[in-house]
């Protein structure tokens, strides 16, 4: 039976942001806008893992934590989500008995990791399709080219021969390719190498992976269409051969 995951904000853009990073994961997603929602659901569905954001009008994350800790039929593993820098919300945090907690803005990575070490289900991989396009970059504060190799919701492997330090931010533009067309204005950042002497891939060419760190909800719209224009294509090549 698949496991449960239940994510808890107010806000509709990030529960949909939560939800794509488990988009690979073999789990059933639960949705609720607030405390009270949140603890109705634990105790009729009793999910396996919680995220839930800390402020939200009707009853906020730490009175709905602390509520499924006192509760002896629930045993799920609750992680608070705050706003980063506010040792008063963290404070708030570990006194609701939170079994972690991260910080807004999301990230993608850590929030699977946060995931993945309560709950071993959770996938870290992610939708990804062979690509190629040019790729303009900033960094050292000129303007280079390379090309993407491939793509997901979240970032791109992105070849040029530069040498990149790993966790640099470089910004990025590039036109994705028709029947999508659009041209992609964010910010990256190098997530891992794979150059010179930090080889990890051989079958892929010298370059790096990039993370989006600043990717507008239209542009994730875009690259969503475009990626599932790649896999369209891709499926129906396969049912003509």
């Amino acid at each position: 039976m698949a496991k449960k995951v239940l994510l808890v904000d107010d806000v509709n853009m990030f529960l949909e942001l939560e939800r794509s990073y488990l988009q690979l994961s073999a789990v059933n997603i639960l949705l609720a806008r607030d405390g009270k929602e949140a603890l109705d659901i634990c105790q009729a569905e009793r999910p396996d893992l919680v995220f839930m954001d800390l402020h939200m009008p009707v009853m906020g994350g730490a009175d709905a934590c602390r509520a499924i800790k006192k509760d002896p039929r629930l045993s799920c593993p609750v992680v608070l989500i705050t706003s980063e820098g506010k040792e008063a919300d963290r404070q708030l945090c570990l006194e609701a008995g939170c079994d972690d907690f991260i910080t807004k803005p999301l990230d993608r990575l850590v929030f699977l990791e946060t995931a993945r070490k309560l709950l071993p289900a959770i996938d870290r991989r992610e939708l990804r399709v062979n690509c190629r396009f040019n790729v303009k970059f900033r960094a050292f504060n000129i303007t280079l080219s390379g090309f993407a190799e491939n793509l997901s919701q979240n970032g791109l492997y992105l070849v040029a021969d530069v040498e990149v330090e790993k966790g640099s931010q470089i910004d990025l533009i590039f036109a994705l390719p028709e029947p999508v067309g659009s041209i992609i204005q964010t910010r990256g950042r190098v997530a891992w190498l794979n150059i010179t002497r930090h080889r990890r891939k051989s079958d892929l060419p010298e370059g790096f992976g990039i993370e989006f760190i600043a990717l507008s909800d239209e542009a994730r719209e875009q690259i969503s269409r475009y990626i599932d224009s790649v896999r369209n294509t891709t499926s129906q090549a396969w049912r003509a051969s």
